[in-house]
């Protein structure tokens, strides 16, 4: 266990998983059914510190660091960054929850960790008996409803997708410095982070392996990821389970988006609301947050 997971989940164990490709880091702890958080760019598991050890109360939560973040292995992106695709991520967490013990689990994803949620109910409709997204609408809609205001707030989607490697060294030249600017914004104050939390993230993303692995993330969800969506949108396939969207009522996805309708167009039994919030709800809004999650995951 590491020093800052033992002082950002008391009570929680520390697992290194193996998958068919990557190695992905989580940590584990409480009992009761289980349950799959994934986090969002450019951050780790850390950023569900402040609702994890709630949650334990109910559940068995497992807390995981995406492929190419935090201490997860960041394998080479391969051909159009297919080793990044959404597909690919979400079958490593699928490995890694069935490593654990759990064929079937609930599942909740902030940001990119929301994304690979959605492929993940979508490509593994058997695994998950409910989902959460947080402060996204799907990608193929954000990308398709593009306008001067989402483009200007999520400069990010289009600078991140050049080709390497551009975006890398330009990061790579202060990594910090973009990572505080980055997190400063979407509606969010950067006082709202925990400093514990802060430093993993400082610490991971500045690794020049974390942010050209990031940069693939990117890269797969405006190419091979679209082609996954088109693919579902062709067959007519949705998500079947339950699904709640929660999004920051000061955030980017408020104002430019209908989170609930754009969900409801690709998932059969959809709910949700906005908080109080900017686009961090997990450590802005914690109470709000967790309220919410307990309510839709103990039905």
């Amino acid at each position: 266990m590491s020093a800052a997971d033992a002082l950002l989940f008391p009570g929680f164990a520390q697992r290194r998983v193996t998958t068919s490709g990557a190695e992905i880091c989580c940590v584990i702890g409480g009992s009761g059914p289980p349950l799959l958080l994934l986090h969002g760019y450019p951050q780790t598991h850390a950023m569900w510190h402040k609702i994890a050890t709630r949650l334990a109360e109910r559940f068995t939560v497992v807390c995981s660091d995406l492929r190419g973040y935090g201490d997860s292995s960041k394998p080479d992106g391969g051909e159009r960054s297919a080793n990044y695709s959404k597909r690919a991520m979400a079958a490593d967490q699928v490995e890694v929850m069935r490593s654990l013990g759990y064929d079937r689990f609930k599942l909740a994803g902030h940001d990119r960790g929301g994304r690979v949620a959605h492929r993940l109910v979508l490509d593994h409709a058997s695994a998950v008996e409910h989902v959460a997204v947080l402060d996204i609408s799907p990608t193929r809609t954000m990308y398709g409803q593009t306008g001067k205001d989402f483009a200007t707030a999520y400069y990010h989607w289009f600078f991140l997708i050049q080709p390497f490697d551009l975006p890398e060294r330009l990061i790579g030249s202060d990594p910090v410095y973009y990572l505080r600017k980055k997190t400063g914004g979407w509606g969010s104050a950067q006082g709202i982070f925990d400093p514990r939390a802060f430093a993993e993230y400082e610490r991971c993303f500045a690794k020049p392996e974390t942010i050209h692995a990031t940069c693939e993330d990117y890269r797969a969800a405006a190419s091979i990821d679209l082609e996954h969506d088109d693919a579902d949108v062709a067959a007519g396939r949705k998500v079947t389970c339950p699904l709640l969207v929660l999004w920051g009522d000061k955030g980017v996805v408020h104002r430019c988006f209908d989170p609930v309708n754009d969900w409801r167009a690709v998932a059969v039994d959809v709910r949700g609301r906005a908080l109080p919030s900017g686009h961090y709800l997990a450590e802005e809004a914690p109470e709000e947050t967790l309220a919410e999650l307990l309510a839709f995951f103990s039905n």
